[in-house]
Parts: structure tokens; C-alpha cells; sequence
């Protein structure tokens, strides 16, 4: 009998990579070969991203991709854009299932109706009536150097720019002893990183009674073997003294925090409707640097929001600067339907947006290079995950990306390494064997005596 063959694609963020793996457990153990996306499959999946206009239609261009590569296959269509838009994709000719953002655990079932009946089968619900976590567990992934484990599901801060609380419903937090046991599950497997990932990762907890997010952090600090955990993105506002105390204490955090800051104006924050104040934000990154000298702090920035004035900009240009986020990742606002912004009449100008993104692309890319050379001739540890002209990359705790030269076989190790040369997106280093000496909590120093 031939094998069953079944393709993924997956678009957006890393909470639908987590998902697109989970779902692909289900069919693997129904005897499936997963093959690529651009072979001819029994089965297609397209896990879609609806956070912008173009992710919705990049979404639309990937359906029918699939549906040209093998007009037989079972079409499939799940994730966020299935969820907030089920008719626009069950009017894609080809289109043979759609589920939306819960109950991946029925496609495979679904599928199987299909076969049977030949009849296109919509499985959307109403996302905001969901109020419990849907588990999702992954034992091992893929790519096989870092474990993404996802905690958390939904959102409750409806800013004015956001379609994703109807996309993803409201928060819904993953049950603690689940996360603690597939932490393990993954060290277990070998994974040396684990980040924790979810749609409002640092809310994790408070729809819960008596347990969140520092309960959490100390819980995953016991997990036996674990020698990094990474927050994937943690918002100012859940940045608590608490949450800081425990990264002050933790062997295993790393020195590297996702704190979105989308405006660097009190005033755009206002009109986005964020929860926090720049005066607010800014005490958090302070107490950040006090506690982990070297801290990388990375984060999201919207530039052109409707209204946002040359002094509004520059405000945020200023604060990343006087503060030296380590990288940003920096994006022109872009006109999501169904969203308040997308109804304020005072929208930028596409070149205004463009200018304004290319400044402070500029400025990123001048911070990251300034923050890598402060870790010159320092010893970093990597996990080397790729092989590329010859090199093996990785990225340190800070996440700095390292090219070393080294044998495959390091793939997925703890790496010592010493930085040569130090650069920006990559820096280069070399292998080197250091006395041991356990390292001090929070890197205050690195052992640099090198064998």
C-alpha cells in the first residue's frame, strides 16, 4: 500500500510553527509521510496568519499554490486568517476543509470524512466563547536544536491596531503541570534551549487561580537538565518586580528579553490603546539592566501609526537610543480591516512610513553592531543550529549569532566560544575549552582563562 504523504505550510509566528508540529503528530501517527510543501501531496495543510491585510493574502496565495500542485489533494486551511475569515476562503475553488484556531485535533478526522463524503466541511467556531486551553503537546520538533513550548492562548488587550484577540480569542492559560511536564519531556529529548512562547506569552496565569508567571519561571527552574529557558516576548506591563526578581535568580533564563514597545510616544500609545506609559517602561528596562549587566533587550516598534507626528517619531527614536536596545524588529503600520485604526482618518503617507522605518532600521543596525562589540574576546556559549558556506552558526544566551569553525556533530551542544570578531547580524568566533568554574548567576563576570 502506498504510504499517505501530507505537506505544511506555515506562515506568521512561532506560535503557528508550534501548532503546525502538533498537528503533524497527529497525522504521523496515522502512518502519514510528511514531504515538502511544493511536492505532490495527499494531503495539503496551510496553517495561515491574518495580522495584517497582506498576511491575508499571502494566506490566499499559498491555498492555491497547494491546490495547483495537486488539484486531487485534500486542501486544508486552519490558523488565524480561517478563523477571523472562514467565507472568503471556503469561496477559494479547492478548498475542502477549513478549522480555525481550535479543535486541530479533529482534522485529521476531518480529513477522513472528507474521503468519505466529498463535501467541503467548515469547522469554525466562535473563538470568544472558548475559555479553556486547547493542549497541544509536541514532543520533539524538527528542527532539532531549540524547543518551542507554548503556554498561553489568546489575548485580552484589544489595541486599536490588533486583530488577533478575534482571531485567537481571549486569554486562556496552559494548565502548569502540562508545561512542566513537557519541559521535561524535551530535555528529555535532548534540547538544551526551551523558549516559552504563546499569543500574550507574559499574561500567562491570570486567568488562573493561585498560580502565574513567577510561580512558572521558579517551576521550570527545577526542571532537571534545562540550561537555557527564553521568554519569547514578554510586554512591559507584565514585567512586574516579581517577574524581575525571578530572572535576578534564575541559573537558567537567559540575558536576552522581547519587551514590544510599538511607540516610543505617550501620546501614540494612547491612540493604539497600550498599557503602559514610557515613563513606565522605561523604570522596567532600568531594573532589567541593574539586575543583568549586558542584558539584550530586543523589541517591536510600529512606525507611521494614523496621526503619528515628525516629534512623535522622534520621541521613539530617542528613547531606543538613549536606552540601546540590542535589535529591533521594525515595521511601516499597515491597515488592518475590522481594527479601530484602520477608521482614523489621519493615515500616513506610504513614503513617510518608509522614511521613518529606514531611520530606524538605521539605528538598529548601528545598536546591534555597538552591542556585539562589547563581547569581544568574551566566551559566550551557542547552540550551534546551521551549517552555512562551511560555517557552524548558533546564538549565545544573548542570542548574538556566532559562526564558528566546527564539526556538524556540535549541532544542538553547548558550545564555548570565544568571540573574534564581533559583528552585526554575525559575529564570528572560535572554539575554546574553559577551566571549569560554574558561572556566576547573571554573568556578572565570564571565566575567560582559556585552556
Amino acid at each position: 500500500m502506498n504510504e499517505k504523504t501530507i505537506a505544511f505550510h506555515t506562515l506568521g509566528c512561532k506560535v503557528n510553527h508550534y501548532e503546525t508540529e502538533a498537528m503533524w503528530q497527529i497525522f504521523k501517527e496515522d502512518g502519514y509521510e510528511r514531504i515538502d510543501f511544493e511536492q505532490n501531496a495527499d494531503v495539503y495543510v496551510i496553517n495561515t496568519c491574518t495580522v495584517t491585510n497582506t498576511g491575508d493574502k499571502k494566506s490566499r496565495q499559498v491555498i492555491r499554490r497547494a491546490i495547483r500542485n495537486n488539484p486531487d489533494a485534500v486542501i486544508a486551511v486552519t490558523g488565524c486568517y480561517a478563523q477571523t475569515s472562514p467565507k472568503e476562503i471556503m469561496d477559494i475553488a479547492g478548498v475542502d476543509i477549513i478549522i480555525g484556531t481550535e479543535d486541530r485535533d479533529k482534522l485529521l478526522g476531518y480529513v477522513n470524512q472528507y474521503h468519505r463524503e466529498r463535501q467541503p466541511i467548515n469547522g469554525v467556531k466562535n473563538i470568544m466563547k472558548k475559555r479553556t486551553y486547547e493542549e497541544m503537546d509536541v514532543p520533539y520538533f524538527t528542527d532539532r536544536t531549540r524547543a518551542t513550548l507554548k503556554i498561553q492562548e489568546g489575548c485580552n488587550n484589544f489595541c486599536t491596531f490588533c486583530i488577533i484577540p478575534w482571531a485567537r480569542g481571549l486569554m486562556r492559560s496552559r494548565d502548569p503541570l502540562k508545561v512542566i511536564e513537557q519541559a521535561q519531556n524535551l530535555v528529555d529529548q535532548g534540547y538544551k534551549e526551551i523558549v516559552l512562547t504563546g499569543i500574550h506569552t507574559g499574561g500567562y496565569g491570570e486567568d488562573l487561580k493561585d498560580y502565574n508567571l513567577v510561580q512558572l519561571l521558579r517551576d521550570l527552574e527545577q526542571v532537571d537538565g534545562l540550561n537555557r529557558l527564553r521568554i519569547s516576548s514578554i510586554e512591559a506591563s507584565q514585567l512586574t518586580d516579581e517577574v524581575i526578581d525571578v530572572i535576578r535568580d534564575s541559573n537558567k533564563i537567559v540575558r536576552h528579553l522581547h519587551v514590544p514597545i510599538q511607540s516610543g510616544s505617550d501620546t501614540v500609545l494612547k491612540r493604539m490603546r497600550r498599557k503602559y506609559t514610557m515613563e513606565f517602561f522605561e523604570s522596567r528596562i532600568v531594573k532589567l539592566k541593574e539586575i543583568m549587566p549586558n542584558v539584550a533587550i530586543t523589541s517591536d516598534v510600529i512606525v507611521g501609526f494614523p496621526g503619528e507626528t515628525e516629534e512623535e517619531f522622534q520621541e521613539t527614536y530617542d528613547f531606543i537610543n538613549k536606552h540601546h536596545f540590542s535589535e529591533l524588529h521594525v515595521f511601516p503600520y499597515s491597515i488592518r480591516t475590522g481594527t479601530p485604526a484602520a477608521r482614523m482618518t489621519d493615515q500616513i503617507d506610504n513614503d513617510t512610513k518608509n522614511e521613518r522605518v529606514r531611520r530606524l532600521i538605521d539605528l538598529s543596525d548601528r545598536l546591534a553592531l555597538e552591542y556585539a562589540e562589547g563581547f569581544k574576546d568574551d566566551v559566550l556559549e551557542i547552540i550551534p543550529e546551521e551549517v552555512k558556506d562551511g560555517k557552524l552558526i548558533g546564538h549565545a544566551d544573548n542570542y548574538m549569532k556566532i559562526a564558528i569553525d566546527a564539526d556538524e556533530s556540535l549541532t544542538g551542544e553547548l558550545v564555548k566560544v570565544k568571540v573574534t570578531e564581533a559583528g552585526y547580524p554575525l559575529s564570528h568566533g572560535e572554539v575554546v575549552k574553559v577551566l571549569e568554574k560554574p558561572m556566576v548567576k547573571n554573568y556578572a563576570y565570564i571565566e575567560r582563562t582559556i585552556q
